[in-house]
C-alpha cells in the first residue's frame, strides 16, 4: 500500500509552506474546541457559526479566539476536503485577527498520510475527480502492472485479464489516484497535516487527539511534536520511533477517556504535573453524546457518540477566561464538575436539552454510582 501510494505522489506535489513552530500560548481569553468530525462538513460548518467564528461568507469573524479542531476530520465521512479547504482558509484570517486556527493531528490523518484506507468513505476519493482521473487511474494501472512484473507476489504474476481490472477498479476508484497523492507527504493536505501539531497547550490546558499514557507521560511536548511530523514524512525520529503508532501515544491513547478513573489518577497526575496545566482536552474516544468531563474535570472528552435513532446535538467545548462550557444543541451549560455532585447536575442540564432521553439522559440517572471504566465506542 505504500509504494503504491508513494507511485500516485508522482502525479501531484502541491506544497504548502511549513509553518513556524510554537505549542504554547498564554493570555488567551476564548478558545473554541472541537472534536471528531469524520468528513461532516455540514455539521463542522455549524459549529464554527454557533461559535461565532465565521460570518455568512465562512470568513473568520472570531477576532482573537483561538479555534481548535483535535484531530480525526477524515474518514467515515464525504467531505473531509472540504473541512480542509475551509481550514486553511480560517488560518492567515484568524492569525491577522488576533486569533490562532490549531488543526490538531489525529491517527486518522496519520493513517491517511501512511496509506491505511479501511475507513476512507466512497465520497472522498470522488471529491477529487475531474476530467482527467479516467486518464491518472489508466496510467496507475500501467503503474501497477509493471510494478507486479517487477516484483512478483507469493503465487507469481497474476494474470491481468477482465476480472483483474475489474477487482482492481472497484479496489481503486476514480479519485483514489488524487486522493493518494493530495494525502501523500509531499501532497496538497499530507504537507499542511504535517506542518501541524499533535500535541499544544493553550493558557492552563493541554490539547491533543486521544492522551498521553505512561509511555509518553512525561516527554516534552516540542519533542512528541517532531517525532510525529518527521514519523508521517519517512523520517522517524530517534528519541521516539514509534510514536505514530504507539498504543500510549498522543494519536491513539484512551486510558483518559476509557480507563477507570482510580486505575488511570497517577498517569493523569504526571502528565499534568509535566506540562504544567490543570485539565486535558481530547477527542477520539467516543462515550457518550455530548462533552464530557471526567476525574473532577480535568479531563474533557470532545468526541460525540451519536447512536442510531438519535440526532447529533453539535456539542463542542468553549474555554472563556478559564471557564469550561459546553455548547450542546446551541445551548451553553457551564461544565462544574468539581466533584460528583456537581458533574451529576451538569450531565442532568444535558439530559433535559435531549428531552431526558438518550445516553446522557442514562448516564445522568445512573451518576453518582461507583466508578468503572467506561465503555468506548469507534474511534
Amino acid at each position: 500500500m505504500r509504494l503504491l501510494s508513494a507511485l500516485t505522489a508522482l502525479f501531484f506535489a502541491l506544497a504548502l509552506p511549513a509553518q513556524a513552530q510554537q505549542t504554547q500560548w498564554d493570555n488567551v481569553e476564548r478558545v473554541v474546541a472541537i472534536g471528531d468530525l469524520e468528513g461532516n462538513y455540514d455539521k463542522f460548518a455549524d459549529m464554527l457559526r454557533q461559535a461565532g467564528l465565521i460570518d455568512a461568507q465562512g470568513n473568520w469573524s472570531g477576532g482573537a479566539t483561538h479555534l481548535v479542531q483535535l484531530g480525526d476530520i477524515p474518514d467515515r465521512g464525504p467531505n473531509t476536503r472540504m473541512i480542509f479547504d475551509h481550514l486553511i482558509r480560517l488560518e492567515p484570517q484568524a492569525q491577522r485577527a488576533g486569533g490562532r486556527v490549531h488543526a490538531l493531528i489525529g491517527n486518522h490523518e496519520a493513517m491517511n498520510v501512511e496509506g491505511d484506507l479501511r475507513y476512507v468513505h466512497p465520497g472522498e476519493y470522488a471529491a477529487f475527480v475531474d476530467r482527467r482521473s479516467v486518464h491518472r487511474r489508466n496510467q496507475f494501472y500501467r503503474q501497477t502492472q509493471a510494478h507486479l512484473r517487477r516484483n512478483p507476489p507469493a503465487g507469481g504474476v497474476p494474470r491481468f485479464d477482465a476480472a483483474f481490472r475489474a477487482q482492481w477498479e472497484a479496489e481503486h476508484p476514480l479519485g483514489y489516484v488524487e486522493h493518494r497523492a493530495a494525502w501523500a507527504p509531499n501532497g496538497q493536505y499530507g504537507r499542511w497535516i504535517t506542518s501541524h501539531d499533535a500535541v499544544i497547550r493553550i493558557n492552563d490546558t493541554l490539547f491533543l487527539h486521544a492522551g498521553l499514557g505512561p509511555a509518553f507521560a512525561t516527554a516534552p511536548r516540542d519533542a512528541m511534536n517532531e517525532a510525529i511530523r518527521a514519523g508521517l514524512r519517512g523520517r522517524p525520529s530517534a528519541a521516539y520511533p514509534d510514536i505514530v503508532t504507539h498504543q500510549e501515544g498522543p494519536l491513539w491513547y484512551r486510558g483518559l477517556a476509557t480507563s477507570s478513573e482510580d486505575t488511570e489518577r497517577a498517569n493523569l497526575e504526571a502528565v499534568l504535573a509535566r506540562h504544567g496545566v490543570r485539565r486535558i482536552v481530547i477527542g477520539h474516544s467516543k462515550v457518550t453524546s455530548t462533552v464530557l468531563p471526567r476525574f473532577d474535570g480535568r479531563v474533557i472528552i470532545t468526541d460525540i457518540a451519536v447512536p442510531r435513532g438519535h440526532t447529533d446535538p453539535h456539542a463542542f467545548l468553549i474555554i472563556e477566561n478559564g471557564t469550561p462550557i459546553t455548547v450542546h444543541r446551541g445551548q451553553r451549560v457551564p461544565i462544574t464538575a468539581a466533584n460528583q455532585e456537581q458533574t451529576c447536575a451538569y450531565l442532568a442540564q444535558i439530559a433535559a436539552l435531549d428531552g431526558d432521553t438518550g445516553p446522557v439522559a442514562r448516564r445522568a440517572q445512573q451518576c453518582g454510582q461507583p466508578a468503572t471504566a467506561e465503555p468506548a465506542l469507534t474511534d
